[in-house]
């Protein structure tokens, strides 16, 4: 499995259930890294979507506790059992996690991959995901040349496990 998160200095990735900062190139990114691929999130994560449905052009696996829970273009599960259990039908290299800060902490370390958009400022988040660097799981692999959207300065890192 992989991991697809924008994160500011302190590893913040949300403020009132929302994104940090409208940031058009990561957006862009995260577009083409996980268009085709299947997509696991937690309940609020979808609720926090425009009309608050699966992305389109994905897999859409949503993780809550209420069994009544429905979402179009949504497989919703109930337990961590029959999530993992579902995804074994994929390769792992073609689900990404998506969110939110819970599903990251909780399943970061199940993920091989990691790719980690780092916007450089302080954005006042609500919201915070473990610190990836302070883990010497992984190491980073790739680094990306520096861009700039809406004056927030940022750079695209993949993670890898260490072998």
């Amino acid at each position: 499995m992989n991991m697809i998160v924008a994160v500011d200095r302190n590893w913040g990735i949300g403020k009132d259930n929302g994104l940090l900062a409208s940031v058009p190139g990561d957006m862009a990114f995260f577009k083409k890294t996980t268009t085709g691929h299947v997509v696991v999130m937690g309940r609020k994560t979808l609720e926090s979507m425009p009309k608050k449905r699966g992305l389109p052009n994905r897999t859409n696996y949503v993780l809550t506790r209420n069994p009544e829970f429905e979402a179009e273009r949504c497989i919703v599960v109930n337990s961590e059992e029959e999530l993992f259990r579902e995804l074994e039908q994929y390769p792992g290299d073609e689900v990404f996690l998506i969110g939110g800060a819970s599903m990251y902490n909780k399943y970061y370390d199940r993920c091989d991959k990691l790719f980690i958009t780092k916007l450089f400022a302080d954005l006042d988040a609500d919201t915070f995901i473990t610190n990836i660097d302070e883990d010497d799981r992984y190491e980073i692999t790739e680094e990306s040349e520096l861009f700039e959207d809406n004056g927030i300065q940022y750079r695209f890192y993949t993670y890898e496990r260490k072998k």
